[in-house]
């Protein structure tokens, strides 16, 4: 098969999917309709899930026993939780707390 009609069919196929991903919820759940107690439920529970298993994730490799002792980690930490406490804002504490842990291992470490 040509390399440019494998491409395109590729893109097609994967657009495709990615467009039904997107509209399925709409489709099965439409305006006027209850969706399912489960999915209430999972709506409400999973992003802070995801988010506890991201922290997890993150911090796995961080070790307490040598050099740099996970300060830089801590440090970007407690940033991303007092600017979240301070101003309730989900994206500027994340980014600062990414900014601050960046800095602090390209220019400090």
């Amino acid at each position: 098969m040509n390399k440019i009609i494998y491409n395109f069919l590729l893109i097609l196929v994967v657009s495709l999917i990615t467009a039904l991903i997107r509209f399925l919820p709409f489709i099965l759940f439409p305006e006027g309709k209850e969706p399912p107690k489960i999915i209430t439920y999972l709506s409400n529970v999973l992003p802070c899930a995801v988010m506890g298993m991201l922290v997890i994730y993150c911090l796995k490799n961080v070790s307490l026993v040598t050099f740099p002792f996970a300060l830089p980690e801590l440090i970007s930490i407690f940033l991303v939780v007092i600017l979240y406490i301070y101003k309730r804002n989900t994206l500027l504490s994340i980014l600062s707390g990414t900014i601050c842990y960046m800095i602090i291992v390209q220019v400090f470490l």
